[in-house]
């Protein structure tokens, strides 16, 4: 994949390196740092880089790249994983890793507001002493700007949510240089269209986010971990969908098949049994707290459970997390340089169960590599493709099993992407799941704020 080559003119290279000075760059590595995230994509830099560090100046570099038609990426951590930042037509790249203060804690109403950059660990860091938490939590420390333009979740999606449910408000500029605010600390709202959530998962195709206000929740009375292993992956799929249909409130379910728990144990050092996992976490009062673990004990054991290990010291229930969200790195050494198609499909809990099985017997036909790990509670899982950059039957392999998945979970009536988001990868599925209607209204919403399409060109919409 390469750079269409809207070159940077000279005007501008001359404007923006007189407005900021060492925070601007067209430097070899500082370009080709931005231009790549985690996924399998080959890297694609920007034509230039500009560290920002207010939504002001934010606006400047979009009102200069306005005015001459020159695309603008938005940066926050760089660990998407479907080629979001790729600069596919040129531009400039607003690094937004600079705009990293807490501007807000509010207890009394349980929300907090913060500039883009600031990262899931720092706010939480931030809040340490307040008896809050902010609980959504993909496996990389990525920034809260970040994780709003992909609706990002993790394994606490179960109970708390997406980030859609998460952000109350947000500040965004948009691709004239204006910025709009866009929702309120409200708690519910009928006025008008709903602007915030249109921006959260517009992956910087609609504006850019520069500041947010989220929901706080306070932090559970009690918290207990448990594992369990399985003879298959069908029992433990079986538990979670038992569980989930009981109305058990677990805050976490997550899965591992047994090659990512052994890839895991290699690189986490830990000694979990080499078979299908689950890895649960309950929230709330310690009576609720041991009824909820007794009832999931039960039920795994009905399906076959073993080792069903507790953690409730928090020292051991992190290192249990860490691990789990160090599995995409951990899975990654099992083929040292390979790089990883990630799937992300998501279905309803009901069909979890027919999913994973067909999808195991689809990979084990298929000669590929790829650990399973997911947030089952949602219905969520991905596998992680493993495969050689050089090896090109390999790679096409890896895509028709991709592409064969999808059309599964979208038969389901499930989703091409449960929180990963679309960017380049998923282009291509819009239309499956969508339909030609969805997709021109799409369009059309994009054609409105971004006539010259210079916001993250040639992601999300299907060419």
């Amino acid at each position: 994949m390469t750079s269409a080559g809207r070159h940077l003119p000279p005007e501008l290279h001359d404007a923006l390196a007189a407005r900021f000075g060492s925070r601007f760059s067209t430097a070899a590595a500082v370009r080709e740092h931005h231009g790549k995230d985690e996924s399998s994509f080959a890297p694609v830099p920007p034509d230039a880089v500009v560290f920002a560090e207010s939504t002001e100046e934010v606006a400047e570099v979009v009102r200069l790249c306005a005015a001459r038609k020159v695309p603008v990426i938005a940066y926050g951590t760089g660990t998407s994983l479907e080629g979001h930042l790729h600069a596919l037509w040129g531009g400039v790249c607003i690094d937004l890793s600079g705009m990293n203060r807490v501007v807000a804690v509010r207890p009394e109403d349980l929300d907090a507001t913060v500039q883009a950059g600031v990262t899931r660990k720092a706010l939480n860091a931030q809040l340490h002493g307040t008896g809050l938490f902010f609980p959504i939590d993909p496996g990389a420390d990525a920034s809260l700007g970040g994780m709003a333009a992909t609706r990002a979740s993790g394994t606490n999606a179960v109970r708390y949510g997406t980030m859609r449910e998460n952000v109350l408000a947000l500040t965004a500029v948009m691709a004239d240089g204006s910025i709009l605010k866009a929702g309120s600390r409200a708690r519910k709202s009928s006025a008008g269209y709903d602007l915030a959530r249109l921006l959260i998962g517009s992956e910087g195709t609609l504006g850019i986010i520069t500041e947010l206000t989220v929901r706080l929740y306070p932090i559970p009375e009690a918290i207990s971990s448990a594992v369990c292993a399985f003879p298959a992956i069908d029992d433990a799929v079986a538990t979670v969908i038992e569980t989930i249909q009981l109305g058990v409130p677990v805050a976490r379910i997550e899965l591992l098949d047994a090659l990512a728990v052994a890839a895991i144990n290699r690189h986490s050092k830990t000694t979990l049994r080499e078979a299908p996992t689950l890895f649960f976490e309950f929230h709330g009062s310690p009576a609720g707290v041991e009824e909820q673990a007794r009832s999931v004990q039960a039920i795994a054991a009905e399906h076959g459970g073993m080792d069903f290990e507790w953690a409730t010291r928090p020292e051991d229930r992190s290192r249990l997390w860490q691990a789990r969200h160090d599995a995409y790195y951990a899975c990654l050494g099992l083929r040292p340089g390979a790089r990883s198609l990630t799937t992300d499909v998501c279905v309803p809990i009901s069909r979890l169960a027919d999913c994973i099985r067909e999808t195991v017997a689809d990979l084990g036909a298929s000669g590929l590599t790829a650990p399973l790990v997911g947030h089952v509670g949602d219905g969520n899982f991905h596998l992680l493709l493993l495969a050689d950059p050089a090896d090109a039957g390999e790679n096409e392999r890896a895509k028709a099993f991709s592409n064969r998945l999808v059309e599964r979970a979208l038969a389901m009536e499930g989703t091409c992407t449960g929180e990963h988001g679309v960017g380049v990868g998923k282009r291509k599925y819009l239309a499956l799941e969508h339909g030609a209607a969805g997709i021109a209204a799409m369009r059309a919403i994009k054609q409105a704020l971004d006539p010259d399409n210079i916001l993250n060109p040639g992601k999300i919409l299907p060419e």
